[in-house]
């Protein structure tokens, strides 16, 4: 795609390519639980059983958060994920209920479940965010487990990169070489997750280590109510993923809920909010990959992206689940 044709998609959002309809769009079951990527099916198994067991929304969100937490080959959430440039593992996560409760922490660090972190905050301590040391002071304080990062080989990524030391995040898209790079399928490849109970109200989660080799101290969108992570009962809940700094210049996932408070579905409030980001960065965004998933008070699902290959795990109430994925604003280059 030349320069001149990629500038007028992101100048004339009604000229973007989006020959890949997503699947939200066709008559299918109402979703009980979706997830970010192809990792959210396991996620939503685990969470599904906890709602058979009469687990809440919540509940479900941070058990199926806890499963992708806990799998030291995904590189981009808990105990497997990349470390930042100086060799430490920092760990981001929020929660938040049905009626407004919420909780997160940043920069957390040798925690093995940073989401049951972030929910302990919001149901045990006065506050809606704990950052580094005083949230890892917290999270011993509660007897959470703890665990050893970076894994084997999240260092030895690491150790590579240390040989030329170059920040470059790729976008983790369709027909690029972000597959075979260090920190490539998950360089930021956040798992977030949204759920609707037994009693029909909703709750989400969002978990993640953050963008592979980052600066010290950074922060993204995904502990960031609003951007990372929103839910709304009255109207239905949102999730991003992608390069966080993005997310948080338009407040995605809020701008996503509002969006189907306007009575857009879910994959229309997702392209919109794609589309704003497009026209507000313009070039600055040609490259990089962000990507919202929405699901309505009513089980209605979508998401949307910038770059093709993003995917997303359904569920329904029965328990089947599927893979989808999504539609995006540049078809593959």
């Amino acid at each position: 795609m030349s320069e001149i044709v990629r500038r007028a998609l992101f100048l004339a959002p009604g000229l973007a390519m989006a020959s890949a309809v997503s699947a939200a769009d066709r008559p299918v079951p109402r979703a009980v639980m979706v997830s970010t990527w192809d990792f959210g099916r396991v996620a939503n198994a685990a969470g599904i059983e906890v709602r058979r067991a009469r687990g809440s929304a919540l509940d479900m969100v941070e058990a199926g958060g806890r499963v992708v937490e806990s799998d030291p080959d995904n590189t981009s959430v808990g105990i497997g994920g990349y470390p930042d440039r100086d060799g430490r593992v920092t760990l981001d996560a929020c929660v938040m209920n049905w009626n407004g409760d919420i909780g997160a922490v940043c920069a957390l660090e040798d925690i093995a479940h940073p989401v049951s972190v972030a929910r302990a905050v919001m149901e045990k301590t006065p506050h809606t965010m704990l950052v580094g040391e005083g949230a890892r002071r917290f999270a011993l304080d509660q007897a959470f487990e703890t665990a050893v990062m970076p894994s084997p080989s999240a260092e030895a990524a690491w150790r590579e990169w240390l040989k030329t030391s170059t920040y470059a995040p790729v976008s983790n898209r369709e027909n690029t070489e972000w597959r075979s790079m260090p920190g490539g399928p998950g360089n930021h490849d956040t798992i977030g997750l949204l759920a609707i109970g037994l009693d029909g109200h909703m709750a989400g989660a969002c978990t993640t280590s953050g963008l592979a080799f980052k600066m010290r101290g950074r922060v993204g969108d995904s502990p960031i109510i609003g951007a990372g992570l929103f839910v709304d009962d009255e109207v239905g809940a949102a999730t991003a993923t992608g390069v966080g700094e993005d997310v948080v210049r338009v407040a995605g996932s809020h701008a996503v809920v509002e969006a189907m408070r306007q009575g857009k579905s879910p994959t229309e409030a997702c392209r919109s909010v794609i589309e704003r980001l497009a026209r507000l960065r313009g070039t600055a965004v040609a490259d990089h990959q962000v990507a919202f998933l929405a699901l309505s008070k009513s089980g209605e699902w979508g998401g949307w992206a910038l770059q093709p290959g993003f995917t997303f795990a359904v569920t329904d109430a029965s328990g089947a689940t599927r893979v989808e994925r999504a539609g995006s604003l540049f078809e593959a280059r």
